[in-house]
């Protein structure tokens, strides 16, 4: 402690259960800064998911469906996930399989951008499906 005293820094116990217990003579402002920093970088490293929304209907035209794809496909080289969704209006929820369909071959046009996280599934009126982007090599 006394040392501690003499440098002006301040003595941090590292270990309280050890014999003799283990200490350490620090700038503890300074070591907090330096944690909050580091914690800070991390976290500007990390890497954000989004997630960006196509959404067609059950009776999509071919030109419509080769315009969301280019879309599509831009979405998934940026690094983003592409949620496809079919919604159903009124009575055209008697074309499920239609929609089913037309969310199979988003897939598998999309395969060699990004591959299909989640099978297509009907939530109410909505058909949606995941495709996260392919690994970079």
């Amino acid at each position: 402690m006394k040392k501690a005293e003499e440098l002006g820094l301040d003595l941090v116990e590292i270990t309280a259960k050890a014999d003799p217990p283990v200490c350490k003579i620090i700038d503890y402002q300074k070591y907090l800064y330096q944690q909050k920093k580091k914690a800070k970088e991390m976290k500007a490293n990390s890497t954000k998911v989004v997630i960006k929304e196509i959404r067609f209907g059950p009776n999509t035209d071919e030109h419509d469906f080769q315009f969301k794809l280019k879309h599509a496909v831009g979405f998934l080289k940026e690094g983003s996930k592409v949620k496809a969704s079919v919604f159903f209006k009124g009575r055209s929820i008697l074309y499920v399989d239609q929609g089913e369909k037309l969310l199979l071959r988003f897939a598998v046009e999309l395969e060699e951008y990004g591959r299909a996280e989640q099978m297509p599934k009907l939530e109410g009126k909505r058909m949606m499906m995941m495709i996260a982007p392919a690994k970079k090599k």
